[in-house]
């Protein structure tokens, strides 16, 4: 197959290019205009400027599968206004150019998986949310609503397009757990604001089989890419810090959150509660190498 894949420098980009690789499949980066940093094939593009190149997409001959993982960091930086409105047009903007360049290939794509995240439904407490839940009113919630529909015009193509609303990816090289492990190894882990609200955690190696899944299958709808059990923040912070053989006894009260990323950054991501569950992805025959936490974080270990 030959594939498309924006965003792949990221650390979700970087472990799925390096999968489609390995079983074979022939992959075009999508890159900013100045990259040096990637070989192979790529189409430069700009999305804030919506340009793109249309010598490099026409060269590119054509994909059978496009995978859409652009944007800018959520929790990179203490929010402004002006880094607001960047979280929300470097998906929006990307989205819309990527459906526009699409729709104009003869050869046509079969299928475009478009990232979404878990971060649509909200803070919504101890409910337990699947793909027929409604939607959040936070902020986090309005971008993911918006970067969906960025994607939604793909479909009148008659070509599949899945919107995988991603949870929380653990893997060794990235991400949240990159960040993490340092801080218990040193003894200074421990259980945020009060500890009880649910994150939806995937092993990056599910995370990346679900979305090859979703290629390789042409599924359309929405999936969330999240394992079978979401787990509390306790629970996760426990078992990171007993599979580190470290303690884990102080506790980072909410007000010192607030204080330090913000009110709302902090409310918006690391003591918002969201405990999703993958039903359409189990419901399409899809199934997991790690259901819980404990082999979530195992996996990220070795």
């Amino acid at each position: 197959m030959r594939v498309g894949v924006t965003g792949s420098t990221g650390f979700l980009g970087t472990a799925l290019v390096g999968a489609l690789e390995a079983r074979g499949d022939d992959v075009v980066r999508f890159v900013r205009p100045d990259t040096t940093a990637v070989s192979g094939a790529m189409v430069r593009w700009d999305p804030a400027r919506s340009l793109i190149d249309e010598g490099d997409l026409a060269a590119a001959g054509g994909f059978d599968a496009v995978v859409n993982l652009a944007g800018t960091g959520i929790a990179s930086h203490r929010w402004s206004d002006a880094y607001r409105r960047r979280v929300l047009t470097s998906r929006t903007d990307a989205t819309s150019l990527l459906v526009r360049a699409l729709t104009t290939l003869t050869s046509g794509v079969a299928v475009l998986v478009s990232a979404s995240a878990v971060g649509y439904y909200g803070d919504r407490g101890d409910e337990v949310l699947d793909e027929s839940s409604a939607g959040g009113e936070d902020y986090v919630a309005q971008v993911c609503r918006e970067w969906e529909a960025a994607a939604a015009p793909f479909a009148a193509t008659g070509a599949s397009l899945s919107i995988a609303r991603t949870g929380i990816v653990l893997g060794r090289s990235g991400g949240v757990l990159e960040r993490l492990t340092p801080l218990f190894r040193a003894g200074a882990g421990g259980v945020i604001g009060s500890g009880r609200q649910w994150v939806s955690p995937i092993s990056l190696v599910d995370e990346v089989a679900a979305l090859l899944w979703l290629i390789d299958h042409q599924s359309s709808g929405v999936f969330n890419l999240v394992a079978p059990e979401p787990c509390t923040n306790r629970e996760m912070t426990r078992t990171l810090a007993r599979q580190l053989h470290r303690p884990a006894v102080l506790r980072v009260p909410s007000l010192a959150l607030r204080l330090t990323l913000g009110r709302e950054l902090a409310d918006n991501t690391v003591l918002t509660s969201q405990r999703v569950v993958p039903t359409a992805l189990e419901a399409s025959g899809f199934t997991f190498s790690s259901a819980g936490i404990e082999s979530i974080i195992a996996s990220a270990l070795t």
